[in-house]
Order: C-alpha cells, then sequence, then structure tokens
C-alpha cells in the first residue's frame, strides 16, 4: 500500500531519513515527540512536500503520478488544516460531494448528528473537539481504502479522543482491506488501535515493531549500580542514569525474569519506548 526508500528531506539542522512498509490491511502508528518528522513523512507520502531523495510508492505509483481516481481511495486528515472556518457543515457536504464519487452524504450526516456536529454552525464556532471529529469524518466520508491522519486526537480529552478511535474502528472494521497510517504523541490512542509502530527520534526510525511485543516484551530494568555493573547488557536497548542507580530498556523481558529474578522490572509502554530511545545512547 505504501512503500518508502531512503526517504530524506532536510530543514536547515533536520534531517529525515527513513524506510518504511505499510502493508494492505494493516493499522501502522508512527509516533515520536513534535518536531521528529512525523508530519515531514506523511506529507512526503502524499505529494505535499517534495523529498530530497529516496523513493516513495502509494498505492502503486510515485505521488505525482496519483491520478484524480487514485486520490479518490485516500482519506486524509491534518491536525493543522481543514476547511475554511467560515464554511458550515452544509457547505462541505456540497464540496465532499463534488469532490469524491463514492461520499456517502447519509452516513455523513448520521455521523455529524451522533457527535453532535451540528450542520448550519460555521466552524469557526466549533469547539476543538468538533473540528477534529469533523476532519475526521470527512476523511472517512468516501470509502477511501487508504486512510493517513496526522494527530487527529491531538488536544482532545479522553472522551472525545475515545470516540474518534471507536469512529476509526468502525470503518476499518467494514471492510479488512482498508489501510490506516496514523501519527500521535498519545501512546494509549495507539496501542489499542495499532498492529504495529514505527517511532521517530531526530529524523530516523529507531524502533519498528509489532505493538504486541511491545506491551508484552519490552521492560523497564531498575538496577542498583553494583547490579549494572554485573547484568548482562545483550538486550539492553538504551540507558538512564538515575538517582537509585540506572533504567535500562530491553526488548527482553523474558530472558532478565529468568535470569535476574532479584531485579525489579517494569512492564514497558509505547511512552516508555519514546522517552528511552529519545535519550543519547
Amino acid at each position: 500500500m505504501i512503500k518508502i526508500d531512503n526517504l530524506t528531506k532536510e530543514y536547515g539542522d533536520f534531517k529525515l531519513d527513513i524506510s518504511m512498509e505499510i502493508k494492505e490491511g494493516g493499522v501502522s502508528g508512527i509516533v515520536g515527540r513534535n518536531g521528529t518528522g512525523k508530519s515531514t513523512t506523511l506529507k512526503a507520502i502524499l505529494g505535499l512536500i517534495k523529498s530530497d531523495g529516496g523513493n516513495i510508492s502509494i498505492l502503486g505509483k510515485v505521488p505525482r503520478e496519483l491520478s484524480p481516481k487514485d486520490r479518490q481511495n485516500i482519506g486524509v486528515a491534518f491536525s493543522d488544516s481543514g476547511f475554511s472556518s467560515y464554511l458550515t457543515i452544509k457547505d462541505i457536504i456540497k464540496i465532499l460531494k463534488n469532490m469524491y464519487e463514492n461520499f456517502d452524504e447519509k452516513w455523513f450526516v448520521s455521523q455529524c448528528g451522533k457527535y453532535a456536529l451540528p450542520l448550519n454552525k460555521k466552524i469557526k464556532d466549533f469547539s476543538t473537539g468538533m473540528s477534529a471529529r469533523l476532519r475526521v469524518l470527512a476523511a472517512c466520508s468516501h470509502e477511501a481504502k487508504l486512510l493517513i491522519l496526522d494527530e487527529p486526537t491531538a488536544g482532545l480529552d479522553v472522551i472525545a479522543r475515545n470516540e474518534i478511535l471507536d469512529l476509526l474502528r468502525e470503518y476499518l472494521a467494514k471492510d479488512s482491506g482498508r489501510t490506516l497510517l496514523i501519527s500521535s504523541h498519545i501512546s494509549s490512542d495507539l496501542e489499542g488501535l495499532c498492529d504495529d509502530i514505527y517511532m521517530l527520534n531526530d529524523g530516523r526510525i529507531v524502533v519498528h515493531e509489532e505493538t504486541d511485543v511491545i506491551l508484552s516484551s519490552y521492560a523497564l530494568l531498575k538496577l542498583s549500580e553494583a547490579m549494572y555493573e554485573q547484568i548482562d547488557k545483550k538486550y539492553i536497548l538504551r540507558t538512564s542514569k538515575e538517582s537509585f542507580g540506572y533504567s535500562c530498556l530491553t526488548d527482553r523481558k523474558d530472558f532478565y525474569l529468568e535470569n535476574y529474578p532479584e531485579i525489579v522490572i517494569e512492564s514497558g509502554g509505547i511512552d516508555e519506548l519514546i522517552i528511552m530511545m529519545s535519550k543519547e545512547a
């Protein structure tokens, strides 16, 4: 569905340099701190910015060769863009009907009602949560086979975030061939949604792993200085000096449980992964 080989893009001191593959029917997440290249990656995939090097394939074509018909199969929502703030949802319906052959007006209007989005109110008067729901609904409104969403739940409370995640789950469940690529810095959103995770740090992928593996096999080891000197470090990915000694990230929790039953081991998650992998090696 999407394949990236050695994509590079430079902005001043920042350089993006990544490779990844998003398979049809999968749900992949991109995580990382703000400024690590998440939005740049998605914009390059869509051809919204020109890359400096490398190759990108989306729906079997390079972005610049996507036809209007190809783009019918892509649904997009970016947190920093959307419709004119002076439009109403009724205005947007007209736009979507003209843009997409498969626009499902009945579904779209029913979902606006479900999420209390008024049809005649200007978007400039919407709350942050209402605007976020509208962007995702528009991306899902035309039966796209590929959804690309950039921080769709940013700035929302937990209830609004869960509503959007439930909407995405329902959308994906309708067709096993539908594919989602989503970026977020909110780990709990991705842990319950994504099949695999790409973690970016300073423009590079530092981890690509199945979500289940991250949740089951990654962990933090809490070690005294004495234990740190003795322990086998071959499965330690990152180490942080703490007041008590050392905190170490591993992707082989089972190894340390079996061989060092006396040490403190805390289950890891995406938050811990971001924190530890963002530190200097």
